[in-house]
C-alpha cells in the first residue's frame, strides 16, 4: 500500500479516527445487526427487544404471509437466481408480470425494473439526458438523483428545496429548444415534506421540460389506496418518469420505472443500468409483485399509518421538539449538531427505542437530527411510549 500522505490515505485516516472517537464514547450506532424481527414493531437488537422506529417497511409488509409464500414458490419453481441480464437469459416470466403490476399500480402504459432504486436513478437519469441538455435537481433530492444527474454530463442546475418560484426562473432561462429534465422527490427523505405536484406540473408545461419523480417514500404512504403522490393530489399523467424502489414500502430489493411505453421501450434498449445489470432474483420479484397486491387488498394499513404519522407528529410537536415541515411517516427530530444527535439516539436505544442519528455531511453541519419513521404496525401505546422516551431523553439533555 502507498505509505505517502496523499488524499486516500488522509480521508482514510480522518474516517478511521472519527468512528474510533465515536465507539469509544459509546455513540457509534450504525450497522447494528437486527437479529430477530418479533412481528408488529418490535426487533431484537444486541440480545434487546426493541421499537423499530428506523423501518422503511412503512405498512408493515416485511414477514407477510402472502408474500413470503410469492417468494417461496418462486424459489421452488426458479431458484435462486437468473440466467444472467435481462436482455439475454436473465428474464423469466415474473419479472414481466412484476413490471406489469408496477404499470397498473401507478396508472402507466408500461415499467421497467433495476436491481436498485439507487442504480434506477443513475441509469435513467443518464440515459435520458446527455451533453447539451439541462437537468434540473432539487438541494435536497436523494443523492442517487444527485449521482444520476453528474454521469449524464447534462447541464446540472440545483433549485432551492421546494422553491418551484427558482425553478422557474431557471428553466426561463435556459434555451427554448433544448431538451429539459426536472427531478425531484415526492417525498423528500430528510425532512418528510412533500413537493406541490400540481404547481410544479404546471411549471414544466410551461417550458417544456419532462418531469421525474422519486417515489421512494410515497408509494404505500400517499393517497388514499397507497398508490403515491399521483394519487394524494387527485391527479392523472401528472408525472413524465414515475419513479420508485422496491425496498421500502415494497418488501423486496430493486427499482422501476413507469411511463409511456415508447420511453420504457427506450429505457430497455439504452440504459446501462438494465443491460449490463444481472435480473432481478426470482424470489424478490415475486415478493414484489405480490406485495402491490397486498396494498390494495389492505387498505386498512394505509389508514392507519396516516394515523400514526399524524399522532407521532402531533406528540412531539406539544412536547417541544423541532419536527420540520414533515407531513408523512418520515419524522425528523431536530437536534442541531451532531453531538447532541448522538446523544439523543444513546438515551433513546438505552430505553429500548430504535431510533438513529442523520449528521453531516448526510445533512449539512449544524442541522443534525434524528429521523425516526412510524409504521402501521405500530400501536398507539407503541407510540405514546416512543414520545414520552423521546421526551424525556430531551429535557436530560437541554433539547427541549
Amino acid at each position: 500500500m502507498n505509505k505517502i500522505q496523499d488524499s486516500i490515505n488522509r480521508r482514510i485516516s480522518e474516517m478511521k479516527a472519527r468512528t474510533s472517537s465515536m465507539k469509544k464514547e459509546n455513540l457509534y450506532f450504525y450497522n447494528q445487526p437486527v437479529s430477530e424481527m418479533l412481528g408488529g414493531s418490535k426487533v431484537r437488537v444486541d440480545g434487546r427487544i426493541m421499537s423499530m422506529y428506523a423501518s422503511y417497511s412503512y405498512l408493515g409488509l416485511i414477514g407477510h404471509p402472502r408474500i413470503n409464500e410469492a417468494a417461496l414458490e418462486a424459489i421452488s419453481q426458479y431458484g435462486t437466481g437468473t440466467h444472467g441480464v435481462r436482455t439475454l437469459a436473465g428474464t423469466i416470466p415474473i419479472h414481466v408480470e412484476l413490471e406489469r403490476t408496477i404499470a397498473s399500480f401507478k396508472h402507466a402504459e408500461e415499467a421497467i425494473t433495476y436491481s436498485s432504486g439507487y442504480v434506477t436513478n443513475l441509469s435513467v437519469i443518464s440515459t435520458l439526458v446527455s451533453r447539451g441538455d439541462y437537468v434540473f435537481c432539487d438541494k435536497l433530492n436523494h443523492a442517487s438523483i444527485y449521482d444520476g444527474c453528474m454521469m449524464s454530463h447534462a447541464k446540472f442546475i440545483r433549485f432551492n428545496h421546494n422553491d418551484l418560484h427558482d425553478l422557474e426562473k431557471q428553466l426561463s432561462e435556459t434555451p427554448v429548444d433544448s431538451a429539459k429534465l426536472v427531478v425531484v422527490d415526492a417525498v423528500f427523505s430528510m425532512d418528510g415534506d412533500l413537493v406541490n405536484l400540481p404547481l410544479l406540473r404546471g411549471i414544466c408545461d410551461k417550458y417544456h421540460s419532462w418531469l421525474m419523480v422519486d417515489e421512494a417514500h410515497s408509494v404505500g404512504v400517499l393517497g388514499e389506496t397507497g398508490r403515491g403522490i399521483e394519487e394524494h393530489f387527485k391527479m392523472v399523467d401528472g408525472i413524465d418518469i414515475k419513479m420508485g424502489t422496491l425496498s421500502k414500502t415494497i418488501p423486496s430489493i430493486g427499482g422501476y420505472v413507469a411511463s409511456k411505453h415508447d420511453v420504457i421501450n427506450y429505457l430497455r434498449h439504452a440504459s446501462r443500468g438494465y443491460i449490463f445489470s444481472a435480473a432481478l432474483p426470482p424470489a424478490q420479484a415475486a415478493a414484489s409483485n405480490e406485495a402491490f397486491k397486498v396494498i390494495l387488498d389492505e387498505k386498512w394499513r394505509v389508514d392507519k399509518l396516516c394515523d400514526n404519522a399524524l399522532r407521532f407528529i402531533t406528540g412531539l410537536g406539544k412536547a417541544g421538539f423541532n419536527t420540520l415541515k414533515t407531513q408523512t411517516a418520515i419524522v425528523p427530530i431536530y437536534c442541531g449538531s451532531d453531538q447532541m444527535a448522538y446523544e439523543m439516539t444513546r438515551e433513546a436505544q438505552m430505553h429500548d427505542i430504535f431510533v438513529l442519528p442523520v449528521v453531516s455531511p448526510a445533512v449539512p453541519e449544524g442541522q443534525a437530527r434524528l429521523r425516526a419513521t412510524v409504521t402501521a404496525n405500530h400501536t398507539t401505546e407503541d407510540i405514546n411510549h416512543a414520545i414520552e422516551t423521546l421526551t424525556e431523553a430531551g429535557k436530560k439533555l437541554g433539547l427541549i
